[in-house]
């Protein structure tokens, strides 16, 4: 998988398009996915890879497309412990995930 997303983000880079690099950076307590699990979004809010699904993946599209609009990395923290409405936040971790613009 990353190496297919590695060659998206470096054509992208060529052609002068955005893409936004979605990383779990840390995660405490039960996660989908550990630290360096990644998804690469693109402008039309599409991406490649997952972070986890579910809303918390939800979360984490939300503020990477502010990333994709205004080029300003984020750190964001997405809790995982309490449902909301709903039974899709079951996990009971927390994972840090940092978004970062990597081309365009």
């Amino acid at each position: 998988m990353s190496r297919e997303l590695f060659a998206e983000i470096r054509e992208a880079q060529q052609a002068g398009e955005r893409r936004v690099l979605a990383t779990v950076a840390e995660t405490r307590g039960s996660t989908p996915r550990k630290a360096g699990a990644l998804m690469l979004l693109r402008p039309d809010g599409t991406f490649t890879g997952t972070i986890g699904g579910g809303c918390g993946e939800a979360e984490v599209w939300q503020e990477a497309m502010d990333t994709m609009g205004d080029g300003k990395p984020r750190l964001m923290t997405v809790d995982l412990t309490e449902p909301v409405d709903g039974d899709d936040k079951i996990c009971g971790g927390v994972m840090d995930v940092f978004l970062e613009r990597v081309s365009g």
